[in-house]
């Protein structure tokens, strides 16, 4: 079936495209869209999900994330286009009132066969960040157990390549490249506004390492084998060294002043570190640079999503991060950047460069932002392919590891290797030319205006009929429980007793599946049977 599909003027041009394709996509095969990251791909499926539900085309959605905060970034965005979606879910079929969920691929994987039990031909499933499945891998082959029976699986990418190189499933390849059915790469972005181009602006010199019995000497022009390449790599983002990775993150954080004084006032910086212990030894090179301790967040610290989303309101100058650089992470001031991480494969370099490309509505077209690097070749190399396409030949994935979990080379190369008979012993680097135009910006005084970020009201103080329905909902089940508790003190009923009274009163049969009038009843029947009991202690008293 052909479904005419809507488009608002809000809409980027490549946008209503991509949905001018989507209207001609009667499902029975997937359907690729690769944008590049910042670039809007989470609008045009939202109106797509919501034209298809309007038509009854199809009857619910699924959106299926990497991380539960992107869960809840999803559902937020879906009810500014009326839709309700419920984050973080525990099951397919969404509460009353709602028209889908969104899910972490972990969560849809470890239920694979409850989560198929539940769907349906008529379920959109919407996957986000789609190169986290890997064909013949765990999370691949779980979410295809738990998707088939939908036939319509939208796969959304910036980055439509492993770095394993196997498969993701959906995708169509031909002779092993991958074919998406829309494409928006970054040049395209660039050109039209829609990102910030990125300057890269790599360090070489030379470099000092003690490797067993002997010291090697050379920059990143000199050629070695690759243990000592990784070695020489390793000296160059070594903290101990002053005039290596310091003298790296000194100059970029005079960039990012003058990034400040230009106007941006509150613009951020970002260093990409290569474990806890690397991060805290930069966030303590970063607080004698700039003289303000830095945000720190670690894949292993369970505030880490919490602290990005404090850094991304407020107007410090510097976050270091490990692991935590990729999907879902959305701070529009990030201007200036420090590649200091071990990975340095295509599939992070290019969402580590994705955080400096956002824009912000109202600041001038073509700011550009900022990486500083060393000029190691591989990552220069990546830096010149930035504005093209990469397309990965297809090789099959490790027999030895069947049950590897989203892009586990990334992950492993995150973590510092070699350490035996090897130590850093002198660094002396120097920026070479930049790459794609990025010299320093001429100095000019800052002009006389506010911040173009005006700081969105916190949740907290909106009004209930302001916010998305899974914050409504949250709100009316947390009222609810807090009477629940006041009644059980005031009557000596059990939990247990007032919800069954509750429930048989507004006919709820479980309270994760109760609508949003439902749970409002619950807490008129509280309020009444509380001012009931109060208003008699009252006449006892009087």
């Amino acid at each position: 079936m052909t479904v005419a599909l809507s488009t608002q003027p809000a809409l980027r041009d490549w946008q209503q495209r991509a949905l001018g394709h989507l209207a001609g996509w009667d499902g029975g095969a997937p359907f690729l869209v690769s944008a590049a990251p910042g670039a809007g791909k989470t609008r045009p499926a939202l109106v797509l999900a919501r034209d298809l539900l309007r038509a009854r085309t199809v009857r619910r959605v699924v959106v299926v994330c990497p991380t539960t905060p992107l869960t809840r970034q999803w559902a937020q965005a879906a009810a500014g286009l009326g839709l309700e979606l419920a984050p973080d879910a525990e099951r397919l079929r969404p509460p009353s009132g709602f028209d889908g969920v969104c899910v972490t691929y972990a969560r849809a994987v470890a239920s694979a066969k409850r989560w198929a039990g539940e769907c349906t031909e008529g379920t959109l499933v919407i996957a986000d960040e789609a190169h986290h499945l890997g064909e013949d891998l765990a999370w691949g082959e779980g979410f295809a157990t738990a998707f088939r029976p939908s036939r319509r699986w939208l796969l959304l990418s910036g980055t439509p390549f492993r770095s394993d190189q196997s498969a993701i499933p959906g995708v169509r390849y031909e002779d092993g490249v991958c074919v998406p059915d829309v494409t928006y790469s970054y040049a395209d972005a660039v050109r039209d506004g829609v990102c910030r181009p990125v300057s890269f602006i790599p360090y070489d010199g030379e470099l000092q390492w003690r490797s067993g019995d002997d010291v090697v000497e050379c920059s990143f022009a000199d050629a070695l084998a690759d243990r000592e390449a990784g070695r020489r790599y390793r000296t160059a983002i070594s903290v101990e060294l002053p005039d290596g990775l310091p003298r790296i993150i000194r100059a970029a954080h005079a960039r990012l002043e003058e990034v400040r004084a230009e106007g941006h006032r509150d613009a951020g910086g970002l260093v990409v570190a290569a474990d806890a212990t690397h991060a805290r030894a930069i966030a303590r090179v970063l607080r004698e640079i700039a003289g303000e301790a830095p945000t720190v967040v670690l894949h292993t610290d369970s505030r880490a999503h919490a602290r990005l989303a404090a850094f991304r309101e407020a107007r410090d100058r510097w976050i270091v991060a490990v692991n935590m650089v990729s999907e879902g992470v959305d701070i529009p001031r990030l201007r200036v950047g420090v590649y200091a991480t071990a990975a340095r494969t295509p599939l992070i370099f290019r969402q580590i460069v994705g955080r400096f490309v956002r824009v912000i509505a109202g600041r001038p077209a073509g700011e550009p932002g900022f990486l500083f690097l060393p000029a190691d070749p591989h990552l220069r190399s990546l830096a010149a392919d930035v504005e093209t396409e990469l397309r990965h030949v297809l090789r099959p994935p490790d027999d030895a590891d069947p049950l590897a979990l989203d892009e586990p080379a990334e992950r492993r190369a995150t973590e510092p290797t070699e350490q035996l008979d090897f130590e850093p012993v002198a660094a002396d680097v120097a920026p070479q030319l930049a790459l794609f135009g990025g010299g320093p910006p001429p100095a000019r005084a800052a002009p006389a205006f506010p911040p173009a970020v005006s700081p969105e009201p916190a949740a907290d103080e909106l009004d209930d009929a302001q916010l998305p329905a899974y914050e409504r909902r949250a709100r009316l089940r947390d009222k609810r429980h807090a009477l629940v508790g006041q009644l059980r003190r005031e009557d000596g009923r059990s939990h247990r007793e007032i919800n069954a009274w509750l429930n048989r009163a507004t006919a709820i049969t479980r309270v994760d599946d109760a609508s949003l009038d439902q749970l409002q009843a619950s807490i008129d029947l509280l309020l009444k049977e509380l001012d009931r009991r109060g208003a008699r202690r009252a006449g006892r008293a009087a």
